[in-house]
């Protein structure tokens, strides 16, 4: 076994919420998204810098950037809560030798914005999965790129999280087009855009690497096509920007975008939506695709990485997908079922080998186009 590359090994989804058992199993990776937790209530005291009241935060829910609020008032306590075990698990990375990857400043604000900044440009993104299209529970607003104070909260986002956390990670993840049409389709406004908050990023942290989701290109491509997807990558110095091919076990983009134009990308299996726990995989894609990915012209692939939803299901697939940071040649699954199943039972058992035959040939190797 050699390594594909200098591989760059990472795990998890920004929806995916994990303890201390979960980074003892997966330690020997290099980096995992863990950043919503806490974010709350890092959140409240980066806008008090910029002289926003609590109230005009709770009415926004940060992580998905999709939708304003669901229920609430959140709690102070829950809020100290959420922070303190968030630094517990950012201890524990680190102890482990993970570095974590913490959010930026995406551009998306509350709506008390309007009226504590009435000359800023704020514009109300489109309805995600609403309640019949009321607008307390949609829409997200954005603030435009060119607004000075795009950057200056940008800013005072990345300090306010070392502040809190140290200085313990330069990698940040943005995703602020996550399902959600950007107000125009203008590559000039596009580039300004992700400027401003890869400039806002490096000057929180001047080493700064943005690290961004390459879902959107999936989820949403009749927009974006080949002059907007340019636009928002090469807005940032080669080098500085890392892409994840979410569905690339599924759907790959690097195929279809000349590997990312030129970008650096990580090839990434998804598998799971929303921790649904069917029996469901696709093998034969995982046993090929980072080999494929990192040996094709041109290839900027720099790792891989496992983005499920949900945890605690479908050994078998992770099994697999964990051991290809670390091939060089495509593996033959029939034959590494049966070690694995040598591994899994302790003992070399033709029933169980056919067992996992049947398995292989049907749920784990589906080709619905889907994921669980």
């Amino acid at each position: 076994i050699f390594l594909l590359c200098k591989c760059f090994r990472m795990t998890n989804n920004c929806c995916t919420f994990c303890l201390q058992k979960h980074f003892d199993y997966i330690v020997g990776l290099h980096s995992c998204l863990e950043h919503y937790v806490g974010i709350l209530a890092v959140t409240p005291e980066m806008l008090n810098v910029i002289i926003c009241t609590r109230e005009s935060f709770d009415n926004i829910i940060i992580s998905l950037k999709k939708y304003c609020r669901w229920g609430g008032p959140l709690s102070q306590n829950w809020l100290d809560q959420q922070l303190a075990l968030q630094k517990k698990i950012l201890s524990r990375m680190i102890e482990l030798g993970m570095v974590p990857v913490l959010p930026s400043f995406s551009g998306n604000v509350p709506v008390a914005f309007k009226k504590l900044f009435p000359s800023a440009s704020i514009t109300r993104l489109g309805e995600w999965n609403t309640v019949d299209g009321n607008p307390r529970w949609c829409c997200t607003y954005i603030l435009d790129p060119s607004d000075a104070l795009f950057i200056d909260v940008g800013q005072a986002f990345i300090k306010q999280q070392m502040k809190e956390y140290g200085d313990i990670t330069s990698i940040y993840n943005c995703d602020t087009f996550n399902e959600n049409t950007p107000p125009t389709n203008e590559p000039a406004y596009i580039s300004s855009l992700g400027s401003a908050i890869y400039q806002a990023m490096s000057r929180g942290n001047k080493d700064a690497v943005w690290l961004m989701q390459g879902w959107l290109f999936y989820s949403d491509a009749a927009f974006w096509k080949e002059s907007q997807m340019k636009a928002l990558l090469h807005s940032v110095p080669i080098g500085k920007m890392m892409v994840l091919d979410l569905f690339a076990d599924v759907k790959p983009i690097w195929q279809t975008s000349s590997q990312f134009y030129g970008v650096p990308y990580i090839w990434c299996m998804l598998h799971n939506f929303g921790g649904n726990i069917e029996m469901y995989g696709v093998l034969d894609s995982i046993s090929s695709g980072p080999i494929d990915a990192r040996t094709s012209y041109n290839s900027t692939m720099v790792g891989v990485g496992m983005c499920m939803e949900g945890i605690e299901h479908n050994p078998v697939v992770y099994e697999l997908m964990s051991e290809m940071a670390f091939r060089s040649q495509k593996v033959e699954v029939e034959d590494w079922l049966k070690s694995y199943s040598y591994r899994r039972y302790g003992q070399s058992n033709v029933e169980i080998q056919k067992a996992w035959a049947i398995l292989y040939h049907t749920i784990y190797n589906c080709t619905d186009g889907i994921a669980v």
